[in-house]
């Protein structure tokens, strides 16, 4: 630890993933949860493995086994390393480790998600509760660290005003996600899903504002848009700026498929009603069953039933804001 840091000075926080949007928005929704506790300065480094290591077991990698295009995320000789480090996903690991046994100076390390290595080789350990990981410097929260904020949403919304004012009520944001290691979506499922939301808002009138995945196979992609674009709303084609923010601030209820426990928790963060979309279930998934559990037993979320009945509102999650002032807590008992 830097113990002849000016206290008064802003914090110093890298945020350190593989640049994809989805494991890095982890680790810059905590660093900026960080931020609006107390002033710091985010830097954002983006790192990868040449392609004849990108495998290799974390344990083994070395840092000159990087690729060259990665950002330089370790300091050169004599260079201060920041005052938080706060890394996400697999290939971040054997850099968050490096970082911890750099010895006087080095950063507080906070790994986000279970890093699936002893967890008392980082300072602190963010990770969803339906991981099920513990420790003494483990803390569990529902979901994901994300970057959602009202103050974020209602900035989107704003900005995409032309498109989403004209838009009739109930507006119904519509995530859908797509194949991963536990879940796919194939055409007939896509159709079924298309057609049940089709049906629930030619019930209720209103519009919808769709996005989609990169997950999301190309023919699932194409039925949903064809089902859904024929309704009031907005279909994103993937074109200029992302309007998923806006489109969480802007909706009345919010649909989004089970196989994102990111997107799950930030349409939790919104306070907006949320109706969790069934998927066609790859291979068993205790993980995902205790979070979609989860988020149904504190009444954030609930199954789809082809309506928009019941609350029109919940308390909305801020498990991100939490688990920024405990890391501030412990970064503080830390360099004391």
């Amino acid at each position: 630890m830097d113990l002849t840091r000016d206290s008064a000075s802003p914090l110093r926080v890298r945020v350190v993933s593989d640049g994809r949007a989805g494991i890095q928005n982890q680790a810059l929704g905590l660093a900026e949860a960080v931020q609006r506790l107390r002033p710091a300065d985010i830097e954002i480094c983006r790192i990868g493995w040449r392609s004849a290591f990108d495998k290799w077991p974390s344990a083994l990698k070395q840092p000159w086994m990087r690729d060259p295009a990665a950002d330089p995320v370790l300091p050169s000789d004599g260079a201060p390393w920041p005052d938080i480090w706060i890394a996400t996903g697999r290939a971040s690991l054997p850099l968050s480790v490096r970082a911890v046994s750099a010895g006087p100076g080095r950063p507080f390390v906070v790994q986000t998600q279970d890093p699936r290595w002893r967890t008392d080789r980082f300072d602190l350990v963010v990770a969803p509760e339906h991981d099920g990981l513990s420790g003494p410097n483990v803390v569990s929260i529902l979901g994901s660290p994300h970057r959602i904020t009202p103050a974020r949403i209602a900035e989107a919304v704003a900005a995409f005003a032309d498109r989403l004012d004209p838009l009739p009520h109930p507006r119904v944001a519509v995530l859908i996600g797509g194949r991963s290691a536990s879940h796919d979506l194939p055409p007939d499922h896509a159709a079924q899903l298309a057609d049940q939301i089709a049906e629930a808002l030619a019930a209720v009138g209103g519009s919808v504002m769709v996005t989609l995945s990169r997950r999301t196979p190309p023919e699932a992609e194409a039925i949903i848009r064809q089902r859904l674009e024929t309704l009031p709303g907005w279909v994103w084609d993937g074109q200029g700026d992302n309007p998923y923010f806006a489109f969480l601030g802007a909706a009345d209820h919010v649909l989004v498929t089970e196989d994102s426990a990111n997107m799950a928790a930030e349409a939790a963060s919104t306070g907006r009603p949320v109706h969790l979309l069934p998927m066609v279930a790859r291979k068993p998934q205790p993980k995902f069953d205790r979070l979609r559990q989860s988020l149904i037993t504190r009444g954030l979320a609930r199954p789809f039933d082809g309506t928009f009945d019941g609350p029109a509102a919940t308390t909305p999650l801020a498990e991100t804001d939490r688990a920024a002032r405990e890391l501030l807590r412990r970064y503080d008992a830390w360099r004391a």
